[in-house]
């Protein structure tokens, strides 16, 4: 089987963080959260990965992230989210502005990509075991497999920003270790109390803080772009959909609907990887102290590339 492909959604310009953080850089010698993350694909064995950016800062971001960079450890493709590449016959509504979301992302990647697959975000720190774990599952999958699909899941009190809310696909998860149904809740937040809650409908709702939640890093095999086409056209028929500017096509909106039509499963994998990211400019401080910590246990040289 061919290399598994990293699909890198890179396509964000971080407007509670104020920069574009894909690029800010971490690490003792100026490396990216993305450097680490494609680092760890490489050497896990991913052969290949895609960015999903935007032309406004594609000339800052190739600069920054070209081939070369990484020493010839994996190939580098760029696809481009914009608010216009919809399906034959619908446009973009008149005073839309915000992009139509992740999932809508994952589908650029339909051009570079025909390999199985794993999704990640660009300003999120995985670790190498999450990689590993992912690498596993796709190189172990059958020639020609369809809907065999999956996700390492994290436990939300590992997930958590002490500078503001968050958002998270809250998991649910079957005795095989199956997704069975995926939410996403908004705005997340430890309260003083230790509780921790989200925003639903303007209403303020309790969560396990041990709740398995999604961090976007799912895996997939290449049939997962003609069914996000089908799909997405369903969304974009919908008169709320086209009315609502702020409206998002989600990846758990496509994987709940697989699922429960019985089209694909989904395994949530589980690992001893430590998830960190920089979602407001006060994370970063913490972010590179946990980053020296692990170059000082031997898990990343001081040097990267």
């Amino acid at each position: 089987m061919n290399k598994p492909t990293l699909l890198v959604l890179a396509a964000g310009m971080a407007s509670r963080y104020g920069s574009l953080k894909q690029m800010d850089g971490v690490g003792p010698c100026g490396e990216a959260i993305l450097d680490y993350s494609i680092y760890d694909a490489a050497r896990a064995g991913f052969g290949k990965v895609v960015f999903v950016i935007r032309q406004t800062f594609a000339e800052s971001f190739k600069a920054a992230f070209p081939e070369s960079r990484f020493g010839g450890k994996i190939k580098v493709d760029f696809v481009f989210q914009e608010l216009d590449k919809l399906p034959e016959g619908f446009s973009v509504p008149e005073g839309r502005v915000k992009p139509w979301g992740t999932n809508h992302a994952v589908m650029m990647g339909a051009e570079a990509i025909d390999t199985p697959f794993a999704v990640i975000n660009a300003d999120d720190f995985y670790g190498y075991d999450a990689f590993k774990t992912m690498a596993g599952y796709l190189t172990s999958l059958p020639e020609d497999s369809k809907g065999s699909y999956c996700m390492v899941g994290y436990k939300l009190y590992n997930t958590l920003s002490d500078f503001g809310s968050v958002s998270r696909g809250e998991c649910v998860v079957d005795g095989e270790g199956n997704l069975t149904g995926m939410t996403e809740r908004l705005g997340i937040k430890r309260l003083s109390d230790g509780r921790v809650i989200y925003e639903e409908n303007g209403e303020l709702k309790e969560i396990a803080e041990d709740a398995t939640v999604s961090m976007n890093m799912f895996g997939f095999t290449a049939d997962y772009f003609a069914h996000s086409e089908r799909l997405f056209r369903e969304f974009l028929s919908k008169e709320e959909t086209m009315t609502n500017p702020k409206s998002e096509f989600f990846i758990p909106l496509a994987v709940n609907t697989l699922i429960n039509t019985g089209i694909a499963k989904m395994k949530v994998l589980t690992c001893n990887a430590q998830w960190f990211g920089v979602t407001y400019k006060e994370d970063k401080p913490d972010v590179e102290a946990k980053i020296r910590a692990l170059i000082r246990q031997g898990e990343y040289p001081a040097k990267l590339w």
